[in-house]
């Protein structure tokens, strides 16, 4: 395999002529990069020797390359900008997989660079040597091995472009060390052209009349609005919708923050552990219009008694997901903004009175109510308090479990971009390293990480990267002792076989490691602390900020839908039946 890294002399003036490493962060320069999260390797010393002499691009050393990956996606979140990550070849490439994998489940743009060894060593077994390319094929967008120079800057551009454009999602590069080192041309690219990559924007004008006339004849609609309408930055669009056709919204757990929760057309969240009122709404509504969303498994279970009586509209980026899963009457394929717009110019109000009063009656009738099984803190209630006091414009960074699903049902999510949770992947130990990408993506919002005490230990040596930045992330800590949820499972349908679930007494003291990083931290136990701790949390503006909320042990997060029931056979909390009485 030769390298076309030849100086070319005749072409290329000595003053044109810059190192593959040079013309790689010129290039992400170009491309708008102003953060990079990454960990140095052998085979990346000419590229970090160069960003050590490029104070305009912000590298943050993270403590684990996993921690590159879910930081890049916080960042990307709430930015909707591609992140970058930097990372060694062999084991640091590899440490990353969890990451894209998350980031490719939950169309999460992301550039990631991995090291490679010299092109002429590739397939030989070399010292850290792994098959990157082929390992990620599956959960990336895109994959590159650059093994010419001059084409560095060209990878760049399309890689961006890739990333970003139709359903975002990771695309990776691997770079051969040889090729960093070799010398080669760097002309600014003015545009990316790519005839077999050509995703659609604006949707089929004809499917957009199709939908609006059917939306006409609706008495009972409900609107599903995923992640893709964040994506697109369609949440205005949705929300005009929404009131001018008088149709209650339902939102995917990726989705919450598209449509205000605060408002009286919220159904909430739909799906497993969704509000009972949403999961009723969609199984009795006549025109279902899904926007940016893929109808999976955890939100329609069942899926021959979900939706069964309405024509479904699905409007949606990734052609392959639509009519994937649910047969959709409609299929409109492109970004959610312009069809929605196109959308509001057609549709008239319509009168959904009986409708809107029968949602009423069953919000009144089946609220979300957990019920702790001993005199510990309540999580849902630590929640509502963090959420009352810190307000509707912070960024929300969850890890995955209850603390997930009770962030979900009791934040109370108004705004797009707000929230970052692993939806599809569910990755434990995501909440910690998004919540410090979130923060170095918006610096100006207030950022809490909500994890629980297993998902917290999986990537808690990023407390030191957030105290070496300086972040005020606010970690939210809910300790319970167990892997809360699946110890739920355990509960509801293993007659309580507790299976290496009990984290207890194999904690640490959570504090005292919290202070051994460098952070502040205290310990909340008693429902008059929760307050006054948090405040003083607030004060604190120059280092991460652990507060420990020692909950109940066996809360479950209710409603649910058990695996393989359909979305109207919830099970509810015993307390439903004294609100109802």
């Amino acid at each position: 395999m030769n390298v076309k890294a030849t100086p070319k002399a005749a072409a290329v003036s000595a003053a044109a002529a810059k190192s593959g490493a040079e013309i790689l962060i010129q290039s992400l320069i170009d491309e708008g990069t102003d953060t990079i999260f990454g960990y140095p390797g052998g085979v990346l010393l000419g590229i970090y020797d160069v960003l050590y002499r490029t104070p305009e691009l912000k590298h943050i050393l993270v403590r684990h390359e996993q921690g590159a990956a879910h930081a890049a996606d916080g960042y990307a979140r709430v930015t909707g900008k591609p992140g970058v990550v930097l990372v060694t070849s062999g084991p640091g490439a590899t440490n990353t997989v969890t990451g894209i994998a998350t980031a490719y489940m939950d169309s999460v743009p992301l550039v990631v660079l991995t090291g490679q060894v010299s092109s002429t060593a590739i397939g030989q077994d070399a010292f850290q040597e792994a098959d990157i390319v082929g390992i990620t094929r599956p959960i990336t967008k895109h994959s590159y091995l650059i093994r010419d120079v001059e084409k560095i800057q060209e990878t760049i551009a399309e890689a961006f472009h890739i990333a970003a454009t139709g359903r975002p999602g990771p695309v990776l590069i691997d770079l051969p060390v040889d090729v960093m080192r070799a010398t080669g041309s760097y002309k600014p690219e003015s545009c990316v052209s790519l005839p077999g990559y050509q995703p659609r924007d604006t949707g089929n004008p004809p499917q957009i009349e199709k939908a609006a006339r059917l939306l006409s004849t609706a008495e009972r609609p409900v609107i599903y609005a995923g992640g893709g309408v964040i994506t697109a930055e369609a949440s205005t669009e949705l929300t005009l919708l929404a009131r001018t056709l008088n149709a209650p919204v339902a939102t995917t757990l990726l989705g919450l923050g598209a449509f205000p929760e605060t408002d009286p057309l919220s159904l909430g969240m739909l799906g497993m552990h969704g509000q009972w009122t949403a999961n009723t709404a969609v199984a009795e509504c006549d025109v279902l219009l899904a926007v940016g969303a893929r109808f999976d498994d955890r939100v329609t279970g069942r899926l021959d008694r979900f939706a069964t009586k309405a024509r479904v509209i699905h409007i949606d980026m990734d052609p392959a997901s639509i009519s994937k899963v649910i047969t959709a009457h409609v299929p409109i394929v492109g970004h959610a903004r312009p069809i929605l717009s196109a959308l509001l110019e057609t549709v008239t109000p319509l009168n959904t009175s009986a409708w809107l009063s029968q949602i009423a009656a069953w919000k009144k009738e089946h609220p979300a109510i957990t019920q702790p099984t001993d005199k510990r803190l309540s999580a849902p209630d630590v929640l509502r308090q963090v959420a009352d006091i810190m307000g509707h414009d912070t960024i929300v960074a969850t890890d995955v479990g209850q603390n997930q699903m009770f962030a979900a049902q009791y934040w109370g999510f108004t705004r797009p971009r707000t929230l970052l949770s692993s939806g599809g992947l569910g990755t434990m130990g995501y909440g910690l390293p998004a919540a410090i990408g979130a923060a170095i993506g918006r610096p100006d919002c207030p950022v809490v990480c909500i994890t629980g005490d297993g998902g917290f230990q999986m990537n808690i040596q990023e407390l030191a990267t957030a105290v070496h930045y300086g972040l005020p992330v606010l970690i939210v800590l809910l300790n319970n002792g167990y892997l809360g949820m699946v110890r739920q499972w355990q509960d509801l349908f293993f007659d309580k076989r507790y299976a290496h679930t009990d984290l207890d007494p194999g904690n640490p003291d959570f504090i005292r490691l919290a202070e051994s990083f460098g952070a502040w931290a205290k310990r909340v136990t008693m429902a008059d602390q929760v307050r006054p701790v948090i405040e003083a949390a607030l004060e604190v503006v120059d280092c991460p900020r652990v507060i420990e909320f020692v909950v109940s042990r066996e809360e479950n997060v209710m409603p649910m839908v058990p695996a393989g029931a359909a979305t109207t056979d919830m099970l509810e909390s015993e307390l439903i039946k004294g609100v109802r009485s």
